[in-house]
């Protein structure tokens, strides 16, 4: 289960204006006047915009992130790799990490307070504190547990609600068959999918994403 509750198909429009509200506040909830909290709320964006793995997050390279065409590279399991888009306040909070993060002796684009690479278990660390943070503002979020495999199963939802296309979630999410992928959209709200007006990942192609789709010129526009 990820941030989206059970329910039919005449709920579907309160259902992701709730999850809607719980991803926002779990973005707001680092401090955005601290280092930590720049790091943080750059990890969280990427995490949720690119539903990545915790092995995926955490391996990011300062060189897979192109912030000119707005997009990161991925190496995924057994050696895939793709190419995803960012939303545009994804772009600007990862910026705004690379502009403070200075200079470590690590190329991982995540780091610790003491220039390490930042850890799987750093970062569920770093997931609970602003989960728990979030959950004052927004109560909801404190009825559900979240961890690194909600927001990527979360993503996964946002994606199938985008596109009514199943093989374009398992693109999106690096994996190898749809059978992995429908472990993910089980859960789904709806029979008919809708397409998601409130947060609109942008337009999925086999290979790479390339930032020229109208869609991403549509993000960049609301976000």
């Amino acid at each position: 289960m990820g941030l989206l509750p059970a329910g039919n198909r005449l709920e579907t429009t309160a259902l992701y204006a709730q999850v809607e509200r719980e991803v926002r506040a779990l973005l707001d909830a680092p401090d955005p006047t601290t280092r930590e909290g720049i790091r943080d709320r750059a990890m969280l964006h990427l995490a949720i915009c690119g539903g990545l793995r915790v092995s995926e997050l955490t391996g990011l390279q300062t060189t897979d992130v192109a912030l000119p065409s707005m997009s990161i590279r991925v190496d995924g399991k057994g050696r895939r790799e793709r190419t995803l888009p960012l939303w545009k306040a994804t772009a600007d909070a990862s910026r705004a990490w690379m502009a403070v993060r200075g200079t470590v002796r690590v190329p991982e684009l995540f780091v610790n307070a003491r220039g390490e690479a930042m850890s799987r278990w750093g970062f569920a660390y770093v997931l609970k504190h602003h989960a728990e943070a979030a959950s004052q503002k927004c109560p909801s979020l404190s009825q559900k547990r979240v961890s690194p495999h909600v927001l990527r199963h979360t993503c996964a939802m946002i994606v199938l609600q985008s596109t009514n296309d199943i093989s374009k979630v398992s693109l999106w999410l690096g994996h190898s068959d749809l059978a992995t992928t429908e472990i993910y959209t089980r859960a789904d709200p709806t029979e008919k999918l809708e397409a998601l007006n409130a947060i609109v990942p942008p337009e999925l192609r086999r290979g790479s994403f390339g930032p020229s789709d109208k869609v991403i010129a549509m993000l960049r526009a609301k976000l």
